[in-house]
C-alpha cells in the first residue's frame, strides 16, 4: 500500500495479512488456491502479473482487519518495537492497531463503505476505470459466505481459515472468526488495493564459489570478496528461487567458511 505518511519518496508499506480477506485480480476475479492472502506469493505474483493489470483487491470486514492486518515496518508496530508486553496484549482488544487505523481513514487504496454497490463504486472511482462489476463481486461474495454455513465446506480458503484457529496464538491475535462478509454486525465493508512492490534482493553481488566479486565481463574483481546475504549464491542463490526468509543463516555461515578459508590460503 502507499504510505500515507511517507518517509520516502514512493514509500509503500507492506501487509502481513491473515487468511481470511477475499482476494481478487483488477478484474474482479477471485483468485483460486495457492493464491490466499498470506500462502505462495511468488505464485500469486504470476497470476496478478496474468491479469495484465500491476494492482488487486483485498475485499474485508472490520472484523478482519482488527486482527488480520499487520504491517511491515519499525514505525508501524510501536508495541514490538518499543518491547512492550502490554501494549502488545492490547492487540487482543477489538478495534484495528492504531497504524491500521491510520491507514484505514487516510491511506489512499482503502475503500470503506457500508454495502457491497458502493463498495465496488468506491473501488472504479479510486483506480479511474469500470472493470469491477457489482453483481459479479456480490455473486462471489455471496459464494464465499455461503461456505459458512456448512462446517464441512470444500472451499480450500474457508478451510485455512478454520485451521489457523487451531493454534491458539494465531485465535487470539492473528486470525478473525470465521464469519460472513456481508454479515451486518461485522462492518462496514473494506476494500484495499494491493500494488506489487519490490522490498529487497537476495544476494546482491554475483560472486564466484569462493566468494569472490564478478565484474560485468564475469571476471573476479582483485581484492573484492562478499559472504552473508550479500553474496548472490550466498543469500537467497543457495535455496533457489523460492526460498524463505528465516533459511539463510546457513548460507551465510557457508559463504563466510568459504571466503575465510580461500583468504586463508
Amino acid at each position: 500500500m502507499k504510505n500515507w505518511n511517507p518517509i520516502w519518496k514512493n514509500h509503500g508499506i507492506r501487509i502481513l495479512p491473515g487468511p481470511s480477506s477475499l482476494w481478487i485480480d483488477a478484474k474482479g476475479n477471485r483468485f483460486h488456491a495457492p493464491n490466499f492472502p498470506g500462502f505462495d506469493t511468488l505464485s500469486t505474483l504470476e497470476a496478478i502479473q496474468k491479469t495484465g493489470y500491476d494492482y488487486s483487491w483485498f475485499i474485508l470486514t472490520e472484523k478482519i482487519i482488527e486482527k488480520e492486518f499487520a504491517l511491515s515496518g519499525s514505525e508501524q508496530n510501536p508495541d514490538l518495537t518499543n518491547k512492550s508486553i502490554k501494549q502488545v496484549l492490547k492487540r487482543i482488544l477489538p478495534g484495528p492497531p492504531a497504524p491500521v487505523q491510520a491507514f484505514k481513514e487516510r491511506g489512499e487504496d482503502f475503500v470503506v463503505a457500508n454495502n457491497v454497490k458502493e463498495l465496488v463504486e468506491g473501488m472504479n472511482k479510486l483506480v479511474g476505470n469500470n472493470l469491477l462489476d457489482f453483481i459479479n463481486i456480490k455473486e462471489q461474495i455471496i459464494a464465499r459466505d455461503r461456505e459458512l454455513d456448512n462446517p464441512f465446506t470444500k472451499d480450500a480458503q474457508i478451510n485455512a481459515i478454520f485451521c489457523a484457529r487451531k493454534y491458539i496464538g494465531d485465535k487470539l491475535i492473528r486470525v478473525s472468526k470465521p464469519h460472513k462478509l456481508l454479515d451486518p454486525s461485522c462492518g462496514p465493508l473494506i476494500a484495499v488495493r494491493l500494488n506489487i512492490l519490490t522490498r529487497k534482493t537476495l544476494g546482491g553481488l554475483q560472486t564466484d564459489l569462493n566468494g569472490a566479486v564478478l565484474n560485468h565481463a564475469g571476471e573476479p574483481i582483485p581484492g573484492l570478496f562478499a559472504a552473508g546475504e550479500v553474496a548472490g549464491f550466498g543469500g537467497g542463490g543457495v535455496h533457489g528461487y523460492r526460498s524463505l526468509e528465516g533459511t539463510f543463516l546457513g548460507g551465510c555461515l557457508f559463504t563466510g567458511l568459504r571466503v575465510g578459508r580461500y583468504l586463508a590460503k
